[in-house]
C-alpha cells in the first residue's frame, strides 16, 4: 500500500498547488483589470485583455518544476495555454481531483473545449479586422514594402498581389504625398485587375533616430573595372554621355535592382557628331592615358561609350574624338562638364574617435596633417537634436543597424564623442540617414512629430492601417487614437511597432490600449528590436511577444529581414529558409523591398502556405509524413 499512498500524495500535493497558482492569477486578473478597464473603449474586448491578464498573473511564477510533475502523471503542462488561461487550470484542476478520488464535481470538459475554440475564433477575427479575410490557402498574410517605382511601375504592383500580396506598405519615411497617392492607385486598379483584395499600411517615420546628410566628395567620375581574381579584366565599363546639359553623375541601383550607367557630361554639338567605332581619348587625373569607345547612340542627346580601364575623371578633362576612319578633318575636341558628387566617403575603425554634432551641417570625414596627426575627428550630425539631453557618458551608441558601436566618452557644447568600439577589422563607412540606436539612454521623444501629423492628414484618406513606429509607452497610442479622432479616421486599423526596450517593457500597456480603441496589431520590428536588446535575446524576446500577443488575441506582424538575401542579392541563406518558415506563428510576415521581391514573394508564399500544415502557433499538425 506503500505506494499508493505515495501516489496519492503527490496528486493531493500537486492540486494544492495548483489551487495556489489558481488563486494568484486570478487575483493578479482582478488588479489589472481594474486599471485597465478605463482604456477598453471597445466592450467586446473586455474577454481578451481578461485572459492577458490572467496570462500575465500566470507567467509571473517560475512554472518548470509544476510543469514538469504534471506531465509525470499525464495531464497538460500548461505550455499550450496563452489564449485560454483560467480554462487550462480549471480542467487541470478537475483531473487531479478526479485522479484523487472526487465523485460529484462538474465536469468542465466542454466548457474548455468551448473556451479553446473561443480564443482561436477571437484571434481569427482580430486578424480579420486588421488585415480582411485571407485569401487562398494560407491565412498567414504577406505584407510587402512598396520601393518607390511602385508609383509609375504598375505591371510589378499588379505582379505583387498575383504572387501573393496581402498588405502593401508604405513608408512614410520616403517619397511624397504625390508618388504615395499614384502607389495607393495602381495598389486599387491590381485589386479591381486580380480580384484580389490588398490592404494598406502607411508606416509614419515617428522619432526615427538617423545620420545627417554627409558633405560631398570631390567631384570626379572614378570609372571602375571589374576584374577576375587573377586581376584580368572581365568585361568593359559602359558610361553614358549626355548631352543635355545636365551634370555627370556616377553609377546608380535602384530599389528594385535596376542599374543605371554613370553619365559624363559634354556639348550636345560636339556629342552629335559622334558615331559608333569613334574613339574618345583623354588623359584622366592621374595623367593616364584613356580612352572611350562609342558604341551605339541612344537618343539625340546621349551616346553609350564603352572604357576598357579604370579612370579617374575631373571636370573639364579635355576629350578628343578620333573619327573611326581616322580623317584628321573630323578629329575635335571638348572638355567634359560640370559633376554631382557623391557623398564623401567616411571610413571608421576600431578605436577611431567620430563626433555626433549638435550642429546639423553635413558629415566631414576626419582630417590629418602631412606627418598623420588628426587635426579634425570625423563628424555625423543626428536627425534629432533633442536626443542629445538624454545621453550620458558610458551610454552605448549603435550605427546603421548594428555595423558600427560605439561607447560616448563624453558630452559637450559641441556633441557626444564617441569611440569606435565593435566594427568589422577592415572597418565601416557611415553614410547619410543610416539608423541611430541609444539602447542604454532613456529617450522620451513624441511619438508623433509634427511630420507625422502632416503625413496622417494624407494617409487616413487611402490607408486601412497606420503603422506607429517607435512606440515607447500606451500614452503613444492614445496620442494616435486621438489623432485619428480629430481627423474622422477612428475606424482605421493600428500596428504598433515594438523596437524599443521601453516597448518591450511595456506592451502588456500598449496592447491594451491600443485594441481598446479598435483593429490593433504588433509588429516584432527585429532590426532596431535587435540592437536595442542585443542580438543574443533576440530570439527569447520575440518568443515572449508572441505568446503575449497570443494570450490577448491580438495579430502579430514578423518583421525585419525576412529573406533578406533573396529579396537583396537573389539567393537565400539556410538560415533564412528555417525562420521564413518560424514566421507562420505570427499572423502577417513582412519582406522588404528588393531587386529580387518578386521571386521572394513567390518562395514565402509557398514556404508559409507548405509550413501551416505542419503548425499552428506553437502547436506541431500531425500531417502524413512522406515515409
Amino acid at each position: 500500500m506503500q505506494p499508493m499512498d505515495n501516489a496519492t500524495g503527490e496528486i493531493k500535493n500537486l492540486a494544492h498547488r495548483l489551487q495556489v497558482l489558481r488563486d494568484a492569477t486570478l487575483a493578479t486578473q482582478q488588479q489589472l483589470m481594474e486599471r485597465w478597464h478605463p482604456h477598453l473603449h471597445h466592450r467586446h474586448y473586455l474577454p481578451s485583455a481578461a485572459n492577458l491578464a490572467a496570462y500575465i498573473g500566470l507567467r509571473r511564477h517560475d512554472l518548470r518544476e509544476l510543469q514538469a510533475a504534471l506531465a509525470a502523471v499525464g495531464l497538460s503542462s500548461l505550455g499550450r495555454c496563452e489564449g485560454h488561461v483560467m480554462a487550462t487550470l480549471d480542467a487541470v484542476s478537475y483531473a487531479l481531483a478526479m485522479m484523487n478520488g472526487a465523485q460529484s464535481l462538474p465536469c468542465p470538459v466542454h466548457e474548455t473545449g468551448h473556451a479553446m475554440q473561443h480564443d482561436r475564433q477571437l484571434l481569427r477575427h482580430n486578424t480579420d479586422l486588421l488585415f480582411g479575410k485571407h485569401q487562398g490557402k494560407r491565412s498567414t498574410r504577406i505584407m510587402v514594402t512598396l520601393p518607390s517605382e511602385a508609383a509609375d511601375d504598375h505591371p510589378v504592383v499588379r505582379e505583387m498581389l498575383t504572387l501573393g500580396m496581402d498588405c502593401a506598405r508604405i513608408n512614410c519615411a520616403h517619397d511624397t504625398p504625390a508618388s504615395w497617392e499614384k502607389m495607393v492607385a495602381n495598389i486599387r486598379q491590381a485589386e479591381h485587375e486580380t480580384g484580389r483584395p490588398c490592404r494598406i499600411m502607411f508606416d509614419l517615420s515617428g522619432p526615427k533616430l538617423r545620420t545627417g546628410e554627409i558633405a560631398a566628395g570631390p567631384e570626379v567620375l572614378h570609372v571602375r573595372i571589374k576584374r577576375d581574381d587573377l586581376g584580368d579584366r572581365l568585361y568593359p565599363t559602359r558610361i553614358i554621355l549626355d548631352g543635355t546639359g545636365s551634370p555627370g553623375q556616377p553609377a546608380t541601383t535602384d530599389k528594385l535592382g535596376k542599374a543605371s550607367p554613370a553619365r559624363l557630361s559634354v556639348p550636345a554639338k560636339w556629342l552629335h557628331k559622334l558615331k559608333p567605332g569613334d574613339k574618345i581619348r583623354f588623359h584622366d587625373m592621374r595623367k593616364r592615358k584613356r580612352e572611350f569607345v562609342v558604341e551605339q547612340r541612344l537618343s539625340d542627346t546621349e551616346v553609350q561609350v564603352s572604357c576598357e580601364d579604370g579612370a579617374y575623371i575631373a571636370p573639364g578633362t579635355i576629350l578628343e574624338r578620333i573619327a573611326e576612319k581616322k580623317q584628321r578633318a573630323q578629329a575635335g575636341k571638348t572638355a567634359s562638364g560640370d559633376f554631382l558628387a557623391p557623398p564623401m566617403r567616411i571610413h571608421l575603425r576600431k578605436n577611431d574617435a567620430l563626433l555626433l554634432a549638435r550642429d546639423p551641417s553635413p558629415g566631414q570625414a576626419e582630417r590629418r596633417d602631412k606627418a598623420g596627426r588628426i587635426l579634425s575627428p570625423a563628424r555625423i550630425s543626428c536627425s534629432e537634436p533633442e536626443v542629445f539631453a538624454f545621453l550620458e557618458a558610458g551610454h552605448a551608441v549603435w550605427i546603421d543597424d548594428g555595423r558600427i558601436g560605439c561607447v560616448i566618452e563624453r558630452v559637450d557644447a559641441e556633441g557626444a564623442w564617441l569611440r569606435v568600439t565593435q566594427v568589422r577589422p577592415e572597418g565601416e563607412h557611415v553614410g547619410a540617414q543610416k539608423g541611430l540606436n541609444f539602447p542604454d539612454s532613456h529617450l522620451q521623444l513624441p511619438a508623433l512629430s509634427e511630420k507625422d501629423l502632416r503625413d496622417l492628414d494624407f494617409a487616413v484618406q487611402h490607408a486601412d492601417i497606420i503603422g506607429l513606429s517607435f512606440v515607447q509607452s500606451a500614452d503613444d497610442l492614445d496620442r494616435l487614437a486621438e489623432a485619428l479622432k480629430k481627423r474622422n479616421a477612428s475606424a482605421l486599423g493600428i500596428i504598433a511597432k515594438i523596437e524599443t526596450r521601453q516597448a518591450v517593457k511595456n506592451l502588456p500597456e500598449i496592447i491594451v490600449r491600443g485594441a481598446g480603441h479598435g483593429p490593433f496589431g504588433v509588429m516584432i520590428a527585429r532590426g532596431d528590436l535587435a540592437v536595442e536588446i542585443g542580438y543574443e535575446r533576440m530570439a527569447e524576446i520575440q518568443e515572449e511577444m508572441l505568446w503575449l500577443c497570443e494570450a490577448a488575441h491580438i495579430p502579430v506582424t514578423w518583421a525585419t529581414q525576412v529573406l533578406e538575401s533573396l529579396v537583396k542579392l537573389g539567393l537565400p541563406s539556410r538560415a533564412e529558409i528555417s525562420d521564413a518558415a518560424m514566421s507562420g506563428r505570427a499572423e502577417c510576415v513582412m519582406l522588404n523591398k528588393g531587386p529580387y521581391i518578386l521571386h521572394a514573394l513567390s518562395v514565402l508564399d509557398d514556404i508559409v502556405t507548405r509550413m501551416q500544415a505542419h503548425l499552428d502557433k506553437k502547436t506541431s499538425q500531425y500531417r502524413a509524413l512522406h515515409w
